[in-house]
């Protein structure tokens, strides 16, 4: 089992900057020597929608279109604790930031995702 723990979300305005954490405790490398973690984030009525992933070990990291340039995920193996740096935010970025780990393979799709966070919510002012 792995526990995931979100923190740092809040209210924000436009243009302002955020680092959410998630502090990870269990068993975190799946059976395969590997794991995926991965940020995700969702509003009301819509899918759960993929922000960010990175693989241990290789340090492999993907981005969604959408945060591409303004979020950076990066981990802190000592702490056992993923990071995601938001920057110039936006009204759109506003939802639930949900934390995920994936024993089976790098995915973007929330399915893939063994054990999930509680969310931390994220408010962008216009």
């Amino acid at each position: 089992q792995v526990q995931l723990q979100e923190s740092g979300g809040r209210l924000v305005q436009t243009g302002g900057s955020l680092r959410l954490s998630c502090a990870a405790s269990g068993r975190i490398i799946g059976s395969h020597g590997s794991y995926v973690m991965g940020w995700f984030r969702q509003v009301p009525g819509k899918e759960r929608e993929f922000v960010a992933a990175i693989t241990w070990p290789g340090g492999h990291i993907e981005y969604a279109n959408s945060v591409k340039g303004r979020f950076t995920i990066s981990r802190d193996n000592t702490k056992n604790t993923l990071y995601l740096q938001m920057n110039t935010l936006e009204p759109g970025d506003t939802a639930v930031y949900y934390c995920a780990v994936a024993h089976h393979g790098f995915s973007t799709v929330s399915p893939a995702y063994d054990y999930w966070g509680q969310g931390t919510q994220v408010t962008v002012s216009s």
